[in-house]
């Protein structure tokens, strides 16, 4: 009697912590996903523009110098982006200043109107992350609540800018920390992720809209096999080059920052050098698809997400050219984020494997979709839940796959520095420390070297 009365009230606390996060949450998740819906309109209409008025790419150097005048000058430590926020999650105290959703927003679409290689992930993490610190001031929450309320902000700009609500909640408890996965904030972040999404569509916002037009039939003698081995194999290896691809992409743009900061004195002169050579590259190139967020091309034939998942979609180099751009790009300066651009270049990586080995263009371009974008944010589980958010469930097996090997070879390396190394993948560095960041990490080893 007493233990069944005992359980009762660990109910009633239960349903007072589920009621106390679903009424936090809608705040972060209604101002977060006006935000994000908010830009992703602007975005859109830069884009549009940019395709009208093909002059505004001349304008790029000059873009670019007045994101670095704007963030030096007025930007306080709001430069730091995501990282910012991660690092206010694991070690509060140094703030999230209000104003990084307003700059980094305004900035984004500066990046995409006058032609930079950026993707728009980072921004909605930032407005969704700055979103959530300036409310939880408001609510003058404790320290424990205040860093849940931190991941329901990147839950509800992650889940808002793609349509992935799932995919958003589990992204934002995974990417917190390599091999480790607290659910503390599970529910909050669902809460937030969920409500961002309907808000954002609430606005009219639609999302791209993928199709697989491949239908697996499996001719085995094996009545206890529903996959094909074959297919499997393929799959298993396009996961090892999609997960060198994160790795090159994460390394190229860490090369590329410290490199331009070590050698251009006058740090306003950086993003002219990143302009410069973005458009000098597409010029040699003679093509414009590598420009811009990627998703369309603008005549509707050129290189892009979308075609990516047709035969001839992509040339054999698509996925390295948008590497290239996408890292000079985010590393002069522009702002932006990387998951779209990483979108890009697995898909058309994707279709180029699946061209080469006679596999099925649609269902190789979603894995690399998704795959390229688990080995450089190190989320494989968040997805491959957005492989069945985007393109359905009936290729789980080959989604969990991809990405899965791709999380193992993109190895200690990822585009989000202030992210924590819980557990090290396969023991292949015996040498890091258990909660060490990607940053100490990278220097570490090039110290010992």
């Amino acid at each position: 009697m007493i233990n069944n009365i005992r359980h009762s009230f660990d109910q009633y606390r239960i349903l007072k912590y589920v009621v106390k996060w679903f009424i936090l949450t809608i705040p972060v998740a209604v101002v977060s996903g006006s935000l994000v819906a908010l830009f992703l309109f602007l975005l859109e209409k830069a884009t549009h523009l940019r395709w009208e008025h093909e002059w505004l790419i001349y304008l790029l150097p000059v873009a670019g110098i007045l994101i670095v005048a704007l963030y030096r000058f007025k930007g306080k430590n709001a430069e730091a982006g995501n990282n910012l926020v991660m690092d206010e999650i694991h070690k509060p105290g140094g703030g999230i200043p209000v104003r990084m959703a307003p700059f980094v927003l305004i900035t984004t679409v500066v990046t995409h109107l006058f032609g930079g290689s950026a993707g728009r992930e980072g921004t909605a993490i930032q407005i969704g992350g700055s979103m959530a610190h300036w409310l939880g001031k408001i609510f003058k929450l404790n320290q424990a609540d205040f860093r849940i309320l931190l991941i329901s902000g990147m839950a509800a700009g992650f889940g808002g800018v793609f349509g992935t609500p799932v995919a958003g909640t589990i992204f934002a408890l995974e990417v917190m920390a390599i091999g480790r996965i607290k659910y503390d904030a599970l529910l909050p972040a669902f809460f937030a992720s969920v409500m961002s999404h309907i808000v954002c569509t609430a606005y009219g916002i639609t999302h791209t809209h993928y199709q697989i037009d491949f239908h697996e039939t499996v001719a085995s003698g094996s009545s206890f096999l529903h996959f094909d081995l074959s297919l499997l194999f393929w799959v298993m290896l396009a996961g090892v080059f999609f997960g060198l691809a994160s790795f090159g992409f994460s390394e190229l743009s860490h090369q590329i920052k410290h490199f331009v900061n070590k050698y251009i004195q006058r740090k306003i002169l950086i993003p002219v050098v990143g302009a410069a050579l973005v458009l000098g590259i597409s010029f040699l190139l003679g093509t414009r698809d590598y420009l811009g967020l990627g998703v369309y091309s603008a005549d509707g034939e050129g290189v892009s997400i979308v075609n990516s998942f047709k035969a001839g979609g992509a040339d054999t180099f698509s996925w390295f050219w948008k590497l290239l751009l996408t890292a000079i790009t985010l590393s002069t300066g522009f702002k932006g984020g990387e998951v779209t651009p990483l979108f890009f270049i697995g898909a058309t990586l994707g279709n180029t494997i699946a061209m080469i080995t006679g596999n099925p263009v649609p269902l190789f371009a979603a894995i690399g979709f998704i795959a390229v974008f688990a080995g450089a944010t190190n989320t494989p589980l968040a997805c491959t839940i957005m492989g069945v958010e985007l393109f359905g469930g009936e290729h789980i097996l080959y989604f969990a796959v991809a990405t899965f090997v791709a999380y193992y070879f993109s190895g200690h390396s990822g585009i989000y520095s202030s992210q924590r190394i819980d557990v090290s993948k396969g023991d292949i560095d015996s040498s890091i420390e258990r909660g060490s960041t990607l940053k100490s990490a990278r220097k570490s080893k090039e110290n010992r070297q």
